[in-house]
């Protein structure tokens, strides 16, 4: 089981609070509260320099079109989000006041360094939009930190290269990186170690909301197949029901945005789960968890009393006097369950009675 993860029977749930704090390290902090409430095992947080982030001139994406001033630049949008070195370190050290692990999400290399080497995170969380950024890949493995790497708008050829890149940092080759390099290490031995002890793979569906059919849980099954390492789930569709599934299909780690408010200004408020349902979508999490129990068909011990209950025995349907057959008309079929087994039916028609019964008695061997 990959390293990261810690208690492999136990779903990592990623509370995402990403840029919903508007700015704001109070409401940053609220977030954090908010998450270790609601049991989360991380609040995640996401880290960027809008200059090097995005170009003056780059669009907006539609569901930030409908939630934002259209007036406004994505530039300008992404500006106000920026949190500073000194916000990160203080939320580190709120989050282990609070008993909840610090994730964040770099976007650039600069952001990389401070999360992996100055703050020292134990992990690094890669979001979809970077999954073909390999230098920034590169340097993530080249920390030593296990990632997470979510797969939005990937193929499985795009989730390979990034691996490829993945393992080429992670075994600290020493040749120039390249595409074939990247093959090599990908198709190595100690590469898929490295990786399998390293990387945890997201499943995602990159729009907000995400439209239910278009979800595909089913691909997490292929990408465990595939690529034989963690698979976990990255839900953007709205409520709760879709992660619950993915937990049910074998996700290791579960990763949902969240916001005090859907009614906050800001890009993700409208496609985040309110603090009310963040607790509930935890607390669902844990009890299918608990039901997925064990691959062994057998009864369960808290039903096993209700066996006798529920089960039926062969009786009298009628008086049967000693010397009288047994026939469909006069054995019946009846609870409770600690006689002879209705499965031995046809043995007992046509037998002859050794002894009297009088109606509703247990017929005895």
């Amino acid at each position: 089981m990959n390293s990261q993860l810690g208690d492999e029977s136990r779903v990592y749930i990623i509370a995402e609070a990403g840029v919903n704090h508007n700015g704001s390290l109070d409401l940053a902090k609220r977030l954090v509260d908010a998450a270790a409430d609601a049991g989360a095992d991380a609040v995640k947080f996401q880290t960027f320099k809008a200059d090097k982030l995005v170009s003056r001139e780059a669009p907006k994406a539609g569901y930030q079109l409908a939630n934002t001033d259209n007036q406004e630049s994505q530039y300008e949008m992404i500006k106000k989000l920026e949190l500073d070195e000194a916000a990160h370190a203080i939320l580190i050290e709120y989050c282990k006041s609070k008993g909840i692990e610090f994730l964040s999400t770099p976007f650039d290399l600069e952001s990389l360094d401070l999360l992996a080497r100055r703050l020292d995170l134990f992990r690094i969380k890669l979001p979809s939009g970077d999954i073909t950024n390999a230098p920034l890949l590169l340097e993530t493995a080249l920390t030593g930190k296990p990632a997470i790497l979510s797969t939005g708008m990937s193929t499985l050829g795009d989730i390979e290269l990034a691996l490829g890149v993945l393992a080429f940092g992670y075994l600290r080759l020493n040749e120039a990186p390249s595409i074939a390099a990247f093959e090599r290490a990908y198709g190595s031995n100690a590469g898929r170690q490295k990786l399998r002890d390293n990387l945890t793979l997201l499943h995602c569906t990159t729009e907000y909301p995400a439209p239910f059919d278009e979800v595909n849980l089913h691909a997490m099954t292929t990408m465990r197949q595939a690529f034989g390492v963690p698979v976990g789930y990255s839900d953007h569709t709205r409520g709760i029901a879709i992660p619950l599934a993915a937990v049910a299909l074998g996700a290791v780690m579960i990763e949902k945005h969240f916001t005090l408010d859907q009614n906050l200004p800001g890009p993700d408020h409208k496609a985040s789960l309110e603090p009310a349902e963040l607790h509930q979508m935890v607390r669902s999490i844990r009890e299918v968890e608990a039901a997925m129990g064990s691959t062994i068909k057998q009864p369960a011990l808290s039903e096993l009393g209700n066996r006798l209950v529920a089960r039926k025995s062969l009786v009298a349907a009628s008086a049967i006097g000693k010397g009288e057959l047994f026939t469909a008309q006069n054995v019946a079929i009846k609870r409770p369950g600690d006689g002879i087994s209705p499965a031995r039916y046809w043995e007992w028609v046509g037998k002859t009675a050794t002894r009297d019964y009088t109606a509703d008695s247990k017929l005895e061997s």
